[in-house]
C-alpha cells in the first residue's frame, strides 16, 4: 500500500509541475502568474511582486511572487520589475528605485530593489 501511495504522490507532483510549466509557457504578453518563490522565474518573465504565503511554506522570508510575461511585448514598452531577476534579452534597465512590493529578502532595506525596464529590440 505504501508503494501505491508513493507512486500516486509522484504522479501528483509531476502533474502539478507540468501544469505550472504549461501555465507560464502559454501566457500571453503582459500576463501575470503567481508562484512560490522557490520556483525559478521562467525565461521571458520578470518578478513584479513578492509576499508571504502559507501555501508556499512558513518563515519570515517572502516566499511567493508574481511574474509577468515580457516576451511578445512591442519595442518601446516600459514596465516596472523587481531586481530579483535579470531582464530578458531585448530589455534594458532605464532606472532603479525602491518599491515595497519588491522586498524579496527576510531583511529588507530601503535600497533600490526595482527597475524600470524598456524593450529596445
Amino acid at each position: 500500500m505504501s508503494r501505491l501511495r508513493a507512486v500516486a504522490l509522484t504522479l501528483g507532483c509531476t502533474a502539478a509541475a507540468l501544469t505550472m510549466t504549461m501555465t507560464t509557457a502559454h501566457a500571453a504578453p503582459g500576463d501575470t502568474t503567481n508562484m512560490c518563490g522557490s520556483t525559478l522565474t521562467p525565461s521571458g518573465f520578470v518578478d513584479v511582486q513578492w509576499w508571504n504565503s502559507a501555501g508556499c511554506g512558513s518563515g519570515f522570508n517572502p516566499n511567493s511572487k508574481q511574474v509577468k510575461q515580457l516576451t511578445g511585448l512591442p519595442v518601446g514598452t516600459v514596465v516596472n520589475a523587481c531586481a530579483s531577476t535579470w531582464p530578458p534579452a531585448g530589455w534594458t534597465i532605464v532606472s532603479s528605485f525602491y518599491s515595497s512590493s519588491c522586498n524579496y529578502s527576510a531583511v529588507p532595506s530601503f535600497n533600490n530593489n526595482s527597475w524600470q525596464l524598456k524593450r529596445v529590440s
